[in-house]
């Protein structure tokens, strides 16, 4: 997978990839945070799949709206973000953010609600 041509976090509202072939991808932060590729997330979401009835958790740190508190890039493969909820142990690759694009219909993904 190809790194992208260029990355813009807007901390309150989203990431914008540019990709080599021309697409851009556009991901709100509390998307990103709800399809983390973290195994605690995966696992959540897994289990929200099998029983829509289960209870999230609550955010740890959260005051007021979510957003991203920092990024950084990891490698040349993938980046890491901190959310203001305390959660920041999941890497999106390049790879993993083609296959959760919004914009992209993909039977591994739920659809956007309200983010």
């Amino acid at each position: 997978m190809d790194a992208p041509t260029d990355i813009d976090l807007k901390k309150d509202r989203g990431l914008t990839v540019r990709w080599a072939d021309g697409t851009t991808s556009y991901y709100s932060i509390a998307y990103l945070r709800r399809m983390s590729p973290s195994a605690d997330m995966r696992q959540l979401r897994e289990e929200m799949a099998r029983n829509p009835l289960t209870v999230l958790p609550a955010g740890s740190a959260a005051s007021g709206p979510l957003h991203a508190v920092h990024a950084e890039l990891v490698g040349n493969y993938a980046i890491k973000i901190h959310f203001s909820d305390g959660h920041s142990t999941g890497l999106y690759s390049w790879a993993y953010l083609r296959e959760i694009d919004p914009e992209s219909p993909s039977p591994a993904r739920p659809p956007e609600h309200g983010a």
